[in-house]
């Protein structure tokens, strides 16, 4: 560890005030050398009191790897950047060059931030998280989860617990906030071309975090929103990233009971939808959602499956 590193570390282990002398002898090095740490510390965005008789740390919202890593149950490595164009293509870049799953990337910044059908959506440096988990599935193919519905379950009950709200999710997924969306999730599964099997699931998500609702372009005013809309967080983006993959894990490990929880937060069934397939646009009443994920809309003359690829809704009523 480095001395930057190693006077954060003992920061955020103590709740008492730490002198910069005691620092110093701690680690063995000059009082100048813990002073320019500081400041270091600091331009990065960790809040660090200065105080008469020495330091003490301030809870910061700058994603720590480490600490990510530290609470997870699972083991992942965790990659954490400054700006990436899309961390679901670093992810994709990392299966190239031979990296292990789990593997977590997240991105303080994403500068091309798609979702599905290459949709772009907003984002914004330190007040978001985009992230992806790369991942190596252990079951068979007919065992496996609908990971991106098992995902938006994950990520819904996260935010319910830390932030006391009651979340609700769009088929097929999309997390929302009064109203607005708030997160959005993408799976991608990478095959063996050899064998012709499923390798790797790389599933993204970019969450807004504390984007002020001022903030968003005009178009999205009435659409987006932030768990933290005013800009002012109660919690760490650590803490929520933490969360989210503790609960993924654990859904993870026994996913016979995704399906449930989905359908209950769901805000679409019952709800009358619109929906375009192969350029020609339907209407009908939402009723259930299948094993699969799939969607049951009733058109009135016949119930038509819908799944996730091949349809966008367009309208909630």
């Amino acid at each position: 560890m480095t001395t930057k590193e190693k006077i954060l570390a003992r920061l955020k282990a103590s709740e008492k005030v730490l002198s910069g002398e005691a620092l110093a002898q701690e680690l063995g090095v000059s009082r100048t050398a813990i002073w320019k740490a500081i400041k270091e510390l600091e331009k990065k965005g960790y809040q660090i009191q200065h105080l008469a008789n020495g330091y003490r740390y301030h809870p910061s919202d700058i994603l720590d790897p480490k600490e990510i890593q530290a609470h997870i149950k699972q083991a992942v490595d965790v990659t954490v950047l400054e700006t990436s164009a899309s961390t679901m293509k670093d992810a994709q870049l990392a299966v190239m060059d031979g990296k292990k799953s789990p593997l977590l990337i997240v991105a303080d910044m994403q500068e091309a931030p798609r979702g599905r059908f290459n949709r772009p959506f907003f984002a914004v440096k330190q007040q978001g998280i985009y992230m992806s988990l790369l991942l190596e599935p252990k079951e068979h193919l007919q065992e496996l989860p609908q990971y991106t519905l098992l995902m938006a379950v994950a990520v819904a009950e996260a935010i319910d617990e830390l932030l006391e709200v009651n979340s609700q999710i769009k088929w097929v997924n999309d997390i929302y906030l009064n109203h607005k969306k708030a997160v959005g999730i993408l799976s991608e599964a990478m095959t063996d071309v050899e064998t012709n099997s499923l390798k790797y699931i790389i599933i993204g998500m970019g969450i807004n975090f504390s984007i002020p609702q001022a903030n968003y372009p005009e178009e999205l005013q009435e659409k987006a929103t932030s768990l933290f809309p005013e800009g002012e967080a109660t919690i760490t983006r650590n803490q929520l990233i933490i969360a989210i993959w503790n609960r993924f894990f654990d859904l993870l490990a026994d996913h016979k009971t995704y399906l449930d929880s989905y359908r209950k937060k769901s805000f679409v069934l019952g709800k009358k939808i619109t929906f375009k397939r192969k350029e020609q646009l339907y209407l009908g009443t939402a009723v259930a959602i299948t094993d699969i994920g799939e969607l049951v809309v009733d058109l009135g003359s016949e119930k038509v499956t819908l799944s996730s690829g091949e349809i966008s809704l367009s309208s909630i009523q």
